[in-house]
């Protein structure tokens, strides 16, 4: 059996190496775009700050024995009638024969309509290549300054990068706070850390046009902005955000979603037959969502890869679903959430509540004790878990505590339940009730405090 794989990061190399490890006889093709198989996208920011100095130590993983990578080909077009696929590289075309094809071709960054946007000096970050670029101009040009377009996660983890090198940052935001993927109360807190370690911070603002200076002794760019502000830079990245990249399964036949996604089922199968898609160029199936919706995180990728990649040897694995789950480190705050925020949760039915808590990460007799803001969501009606956001000091274990609730939710649980969980503790570590076990509480407090107010409405005493 010949499996064919398009696609060497997360997702294309999870698939090949399960359905190696279950079927030692496939035979297994990853058609891979450049030179950097299953490397960490990630960690892109932190080489750019050299806190990981040696960009090889951003691979996953070195060696596939008993794979054929085929380096530099770019996949051209899906031939569903014979199944092959047609391949361009650097000496000519070639087409290739799958018994089952994976398309696991990611996304791209979203390249904005801006005046300007192809000038020298302005980057996206999200290769290897990218990354080679800007850390060129790092080292060999000492930058002074630098504008960053979009404050997402690629835009805060770069502003926190380029500070550590000793640029003066400005950082765009077209939202009202940054990182809009948490409750706006959190978004304030990541500002101002931003603003605390001297990153210029404006919100509600978009950059309109790039040029170039008039006086490259200042700087080598102009970047402009929707309140006739210019800011000067040496250095631009723009990170609004990405695109799936479906277009190639569109051309074989499948209808894409509201986004350019590929649709897949449980078992990531697409509508083409023998063909399975899997990572960011997917819609996926969200726990608490009524409908698939589009997701990009590496996480999401691997599990995913890893079915499709089983089911494509013989399995019948499904995906079981996603959260959302993530979390972001900013100079020494770290941020996470995972399930649903107030309007997606109203938006697939549910009455959501969200109670914010501010507890100690640990008992505070213990030296070093941080205060972690906790924001628990749950549904008013039900009791049932919904989500989570935990904002604290970045050794804090704030990742691990969202896992928490991660795995609750996982699991069914209405927010009560958080509280029989037997988690470990030490004064060092924790409380005898976990920092997260004390926010379900005040939850529980607040829900049944909403209950009683309900009970003692008019309309209630006249209903009954």
């Amino acid at each position: 059996m010949h499996l064919l794989i398009i696609g060497g990061s997360d997702a294309g190399v999870s698939a090949a190496l399960r359905a190696q490890e279950l079927d030692a006889n496939a035979e297994v093709t990853m058609i891979l775009a450049d030179d950097y198989p299953n490397f960490s996208i990630c960690g892109l920011p932190y080489f750019l700050s050299d806190e990981t100095p040696d960009w090889r130590d951003l691979a996953h993983r070195k060696d596939f024995p008993g794979l054929t990578v085929l380096h530099r080909h770019v996949a051209e077009t899906i031939n569903v009638a014979d199944k092959s696929v047609l391949v361009r590289h650097a000496g000519g075309e070639a087409t290739l024969r799958y018994d089952k094809l994976v398309i696991a071709t990611g996304a791209s960054p979203v390249r904005p309509d801006l005046p300007g946007a192809d000038l020298d000096g302005v980057f996206l970050l999200h290769t290897m290549d990218d990354s080679f670029a800007v850390k060129q101009v790092l080292t060999e040009q000492a930058p002074r300054r630098a504008v960053i377009v979009g404050a997402g996660y690629i835009g805060l983890e770069v502003a926190d990068a380029l500070r550590q090198r000793g640029l003066h940052v400005t950082l765009l935001s077209r939202t009202g706070t940054v990182m809009p993927t948490v409750d706006p109360a959190l978004g304030r807190m990541v500002g101002a850390e931003l603003e605390r370690h001297g990153v210029r911070v404006l919100t509600g603002v978009s950059a309109t046009a790039i040029e170039q200076a008039a006086d490259a002794a200042e700087a080598h760019l102009i970047v402009s902005d929707t309140r006739g502000d210019r800011h000067p830079a040496d250095l631009v990245v723009v990170a609004v955000g990405v695109t799936p990249n479906g277009v190639i399964a569109a051309q074989a036949g499948a209808t894409l979603g509201p986004r350019g996604a590929i649709p897949v089922n449980r078992r990531m199968e697409t509508t083409l037959p023998d063909i399975y898609a899997a990572g960011d160029c997917v819609e996926t199936h969200h726990l608490l969502m009524s409908q698939p919706t589009y997701i990009s995180l590496g996480t999401i990728a691997h599990k995913q890869g890893r079915i499709a990649g089983e089911n494509a040897v013989g399995g019948a694995r499904e995906f079981v679903g996603t959260l959302g789950s993530q979390a972001l480190k900013v100079f020494d705050l770290a941020i996470t959430r995972t399930g649903l925020l107030d309007h997606e949760a109203r938006a697939n039915g549910f009455t959501p509540l969200t109670v914010t808590s501010q507890v100690s990460d640990h008992k505070a007799y213990y030296p070093g004790a941080v205060a972690l803001t906790i924001l628990l969501t749950g549904d008013a009606v039900t009791g049932k878990l919904l989500g989570a956001q935990i904002l604290g000091h970045r050794k804090a274990e704030v990742s691990k505590r969202v896992d928490i609730v991660a795995a609750a939710i996982h699991q069914g649980a209405d927010v009560e339940a958080l509280n029989d969980l037997d988690l470990s503790y030490t004064p060092p570590f924790s409380s005898p009730w976990d920092p997260v076990q004390m926010a379900a509480q005040a939850w529980m407090k607040a829900f049944r405090a909403q209950a009683e107010i309900s009970l003692a409405s008019p309309a209630s005493a006249a209903a009954e």
